[in-house]
């Protein structure tokens, strides 16, 4: 018999229903070519490969991460939440030590949905990933934690949840934003003034190659996340950068992935992108199963596989160079920003206005952060969607100061003595608690 390297667990959730449209690129079919080829290869038969079943996570476990308007029975199903407790399931066995790694094969998807959620942005309602890592700060008292977003699309919604703390450094690797939906993750999108340099974003050009991505893991993100030196590494691992993808323009392959989960080596990985359901899932799935469990991948290869046909152009190849130098230079400045981010205890406002294309819904922001060179900063957002309601949403962050626990709560207590809000929220971490007035 067969046995692994590394014990890896797995979870499969198609979520049959659960569909934009029967026919929309992200529907159930994503995983189920999936499941199949893993039956075929006889994955389950390896010693030390165990499936796992998803857990249902319930409304406190999103409320650790989401504002979600006006509740969160309004913009979720239960497929939304087996599948963010399948994420759940991986992280609890990891930490229970009961697997060395994990893969998470959910839908629906979660790396677009941000802190504050009217409705769906890039098929994404929840963020699974920002969920489950909660969860587990909450229960396992984990406390820097490293999420690498190789999904196509720019990992806006964890960009915008972690945008503010330090013990999170996010990293997200895709097409660039002037090329594809969602327009944004410019290396210039560093973090807020209390963790200047825990978002890296690194865009690359159309046409990128293996060979591009491996560049920038080895000489951006493996040098950052040593240095970072994280308690756990968290893989949003999409697959929508694969030649084959309708959706995007690279020209990534299977043992492009497998070769990329190696150097990796996260303790989760979760599913995100990936619409080339027939010619990429199943082999890239596989790949990443293998190398997660420490096994030969040489073999898993695309039927139509063409090395020479995905080289990549060397104007494109000096162009990802430069931004990993760039990258580079922004970790290695990271205390430097943050210093000169602002004075401590001033507040500092940011204006962001969010489209949330799944369901047609124009959002304003208007934030407020204290600066703080102790955490991470009384956090308060007032946020009018259009269609529906203005709130008023205030976090305090779980490793929070002293100051920072006053000021979040004098911000609370200002805004219920005016009428401008359909609801006030205070989302409090270290007491784990959520106010609704």
């Amino acid at each position: 018999m067969l046995k692994s390297d590394k014990k890896t667990g797995l979870v499969f959730f198609p979520a049959f229903d659960w569909a934009i449209d029967p026919t929309h690129p992200e529907r159930e079919e994503r995983l189920l070519y999936t499941q199949d080829q893993v039956m075929e290869e006889g994955i389950f038969d390896i010693n030390g490969i165990t499936e796992y079943k998803p857990e249902l996570i319930n409304a406190d476990d999103i409320r650790r991460t989401h504002f979600c308007v006006p509740d969160e029975a309004s913009v979720t199903t239960e497929s939304h939440l087996i599948s963010a407790g399948g994420a759940a399931a991986i992280g609890r066995a990891v930490m229970e030590k009961e697997i060395d790694n994990g893969f998470a094969l959910v839908r629906p998807p979660g790396h677009h949905a941000m802190r504050i959620v009217h409705g769906g942005r890039g098929f994404c309602y929840i963020n699974i990933e920002a969920v489950m890592v909660e969860l587990l700060r909450q229960q396992y008292g984990i406390k820097r934690v490293v999420i690498v977003d190789t999904d196509c699309h720019h990992g806006d919604g964890t960009n915008d949840i972690y945008w503010h703390d330090p013990d999170t450094l996010f990293i997200s690797i895709h097409q660039d934003g002037r090329t594809l939906y969602p327009g944004s993750g410019f290396t210039g999108e560093l973090g807020g003034p209390n963790a200047k340099g825990s978002n890296l974003n690194i865009p690359l050009p159309p046409g990128t190659g293996t060979e591009g991505y491996l560049y920038v893991i080895k000489n951006s993100v493996l040098p950052a996340i040593e240095e970072f030196k994280p308690d756990i590494i968290v893989n949003s691992a999409g697959q929508d950068n694969h030649y084959t993808d309708p959706l995007t323009n690279m020209n990534f392959s299977a043992q492009g992935y497998a070769e990329l989960t190696t150097l990796l080596k996260p303790d989760i990985a979760v599913l995100e992108g990936g619409y080339s359901i027939e010619g990429a899932l199943p082999y890239v799935n596989l790949g990443i199963i293998l190398a997660l469990a420490g096994m030969d991948y040489s073999n898993v290869v695309e039927p139509d596989y063409h090395p020479e046909r995905l080289k990549q152009a060397s104007n494109v190849t000096d162009h990802i160079k430069r931004t990993s130098d760039i990258i580079n230079n922004y970790w290695k400045k990271r205390h430097e920003m943050r210093e000169k981010a602002g004075a401590n205890g001033t507040i500092q406002e940011r204006h962001r206005e969010i489209f949330y294309d799944t369901d047609n819904i124009f959002e304003r922001q208007k934030e407020r952060i204290r600066i703080c060179r102790e955490c991470a900063g009384a956090l308060e957002i007032d946020s009018q969607a259009m269609p529906g309601s203005r709130i008023m949403a205030v976090h305090i962050p779980l490793n929070a100061c002293h100051a920072c626990k006053e000021t979040a709560y004098d911000m609370f207590e200002q805004a219920k003595t005016t009428k401008k809000y359909s609801k006030i929220f205070l989302q409090d971490r270290p007491k784990d608690e959520y106010i609704c007035f």
